[in-house]
């Protein structure tokens, strides 16, 4: 085979870009005292709203009709004591000791990908078999009716708490303000608003990979002051900030402190034109959610990134300066969630330096990582734009042939065995047909 199918390292983490937490104990639940399969509907469960709990009481109300029968007149506290150790139980082991630690989208993401229940199905697609009959439907109600819900409340909570706190350094930056923002030829190939002007500014220097020149050097200025003073005000305070994800232990989440505005409609007017010309088969026409951050590198911060894909349909990536070297990013192809440890191809290789201001837009399902930044301090701005459109359809999909690679690559091989099969059964019967 060609390319280096067997030299890809393991993809590291799963559709939002992390790690692997380290596997650590469950609690234990005695085997006698299991949730039941189905609710008992005769059964009217207690208020919890009076209580201070890790989770929203109306969880509680809701999986107290799932409770063993001889559990069911316990005291509120025994059965907050069982159900708790059972929320926790399908809480991301790196969260049990912070409930509500991270941004909604990224735990939503650490819990389907990171996390396996005894019967080896990621947790957020509980919802799914058992609308299907396959898990139990407790399983599907801990996520469908409380703790996401929860978990965006306390979301919420932490960036007002940011916001009314929080003064701004550069407030130009909050509102979108494109002439500022985006050099000359950007602006009027997104103003022309066709494919040709578009393609007339981007490259395409490996399949999947477009690169295109998008930010003033006067906007990152601004941008990385703005962090830069946040991050200040985070230290001065004490204030215990969300990090974009769990493989980056530096940088900020711009939507926390403001940004957010913006960064819609950096996504609306000018990244969605260009996904809905070149990412069609994935939601590029559909973007409706971000995820805004930045990362940092250097000898002070995270030094490198491993191979990973991201939480997204699609992927912004610009660096924002300073003066640095190495970080170069090597993608390795698209993959779907069955074939992402699979191999590259030849074609698939491709390293990119980066260069202030210049973009990089990917799927966030092309296989890539960061090398390390051998000196100085490196910035980046990430958009992570997702298509919810496209992630509910992908649902019912098994073939996903148009945008992964290797999906792509067995289809073809099932055509050529098909053709060669086709031919020698034809020549086999015009033989036949001779003698």
């Amino acid at each position: 085979m060609s390319g280096d199918r067997r030299g890809s390292p393991p993809v590291t983490g799963g559709g939002n870009g992390v790690v692997e937490p380290e596997k650590k104990p469950a609690p234990v639940i005695v085997p006698s005292q299991r949730l039941r399969l189905h609710a008992n509907k005769d059964h009217m469960p207690e208020s919890y709203e009076d209580l201070q709990l890790d989770f929203c009481p109306s969880i509680f109300s809701s999986l107290e009709k799932y409770l063993p029968p001889n559990m069911l007149h316990d005291s509120r506290e025994e059965k907050v004591k069982f159900m708790r150790d059972i929320l926790l139980k399908y809480l991301p082991h790196g969260e049990r000791t912070r409930v509500f630690g991270k941004s909604h989208a990224l735990l939503v993401t650490e819990i389907k990908e990171n996390n396996k229940d005894s019967m080896g199905i990621g947790m957020s697609e509980n919802i799914y078999h058992a609308r299907l009959g396959r898990v139990p439907p407790f399983r599907a109600l801990i996520w469908e009716q409380g703790i996401m819900h929860c978990y965006a409340q306390k979301h919420r909570e932490y960036r007002q708490k940011i916001i009314s706190h929080y003064k701004p350094l550069k407030r130009e930056l909050y509102t979108m303000h494109p002439v500022a923002f985006f050099v000359p030829s950007f602006m009027k190939a997104i103003n022309d608003n066709t494919e040709d002007s578009l393609r007339s500014i981007i490259s395409e220097p490996s399949p999947g990979v477009l690169t295109f020149e998008m930010l003033q050097p006067r906007f990152c200025e601004l941008l990385v002051a703005e962090v830069e003073n946040f991050e200040a005000w985070v230290n001065d305070t004490k204030f215990r900030i969300m990090r974009p994800n769990t493989m980056n232990k530096y940088g900020a989440v711009l939507d926390d402190f403001g940004l957010e505005t913006m960064l819609d409609k950096l996504m609306d007017g000018f990244i969605r034109p260009i996904s809905k010309v070149f990412f069609p088969d994935v939601g590029g026409a559909t973007l409706d959610s971000h995820h805004g951050f930045v990362v940092e590198y250097g000898k002070d911060w995270d030094v490198d990134l491993g191979f990973h894909v991201d939480d997204s349909e699609v992927t912004l990536n610009v660096c924002l300066g300073k003066q640095f070297s190495g970080g170069e990013l090597f993608f390795r192809g698209t993959r779907c969630d069955k074939h992402v440890n699979t191999g590259s191809q030849a074609e698939e290789i491709f390293d990119f330096s980066h260069i202030p201001g210049r973009a990089v837009l990917h799927l966030g399902r092309h296989r890539h990582g960061a090398r390390a930044t051998t000196s100085g301090h490196r910035i980046n701005l990430l958009l992570w734009c997702r298509s919810s459109v496209f992630r509910e359809m992908k649902k019912y999909q098994k073939d996903f042939s148009n945008w992964c690679g290797e999906c792509s690559r067995e289809k073809k091989e099932r055509q050529r065995t098909s053709i060669a099969a086709t031919k020698s059964e034809l020549l086999r019967k015009d033989g036949e047909s001779v003698a």
